[in-house]
């Protein structure tokens, strides 16, 4: 069946994410530039602030979609490329607000899909913070293995993809596994390892 007679749930998730973003780009870049201008007072400033973080969180949401349609549709093809695991860490838990996730270590060169391995282990550790109540989790490096703790029990089957609570958390397993690395829990700590 080729692409074009495919019908899967999938394939429609695929469709739907990649529909979405062009709407989606012209509210976020809307919002940019009104922001930008430095015209609006508040509480004006404040709302454009939001449209242009929640824009940003939705975009983020179609990239987890699309990536699981495609991983669960056979059509991941993942773009390898090595880099260093303490750098990959530390990238992907940026965009989380200061001191939630510590990261420390010593990296390795791994073989993965940059972005979709940065989305799974942000989402690991924002879940492990969100359903665990918790204020503050580590990432400790130790070469191609990613430790996160602490994992609550709570949490545990919300950051292992059993409990579906979490869509972030739920792609993030998929993706790893997609990539040739896997996660395991171990007691209170989540251990993530990336292919080299």
């Amino acid at each position: 069946m080729s692409a074009s007679q495919d019908t899967s749930f999938a394939r429609l998730v695929s469709l739907a994410c990649h529909d979405l973003r062009t709407p989606l780009a012209t509210v976020h870049g809307f919002a940019r530039t009104i922001s930008r201008t430095g015209d609006l007072q508040e509480p004006q400033s404040r709302y454009v602030e939001m449209i242009e973080a929640a824009s940003s969180q939705l975009a983020e949401l179609l990239e987890e979609l699309s990536l699981a349609a495609r991983i669960e549709g056979g059509r991941y093809d993942p773009a390898i490329q090595e880099v260093d695991s303490l750098q990959l860490v530390r990238s992907a838990v940026e965009p989380l607000d200061a001191g939630l996730v510590s990261v420390e270590g010593e990296g390795a060169p791994v073989q993965v899909d940059v972005a979709a391995a940065g989305r799974a282990l942000r989402a690991l550790a924002r879940c492990a913070l969100r359903h665990g109540g918790l204020e503050h989790v580590s990432a400790r490096v130790a070469g191609a293995e990613v430790a996160i703790s602490p994992i609550t029990p709570a949490s545990a089957p919300v950051v292992m993809g059993e409990d579906l609570r979490d869509l972030g958390a739920a792609i993030a397993g998929r993706a790893l596994r997609a990539l040739g690395g896997g996660l395991e829990l171990d007691g209170e700590t989540l251990r993530v390892r990336l292919p080299s």
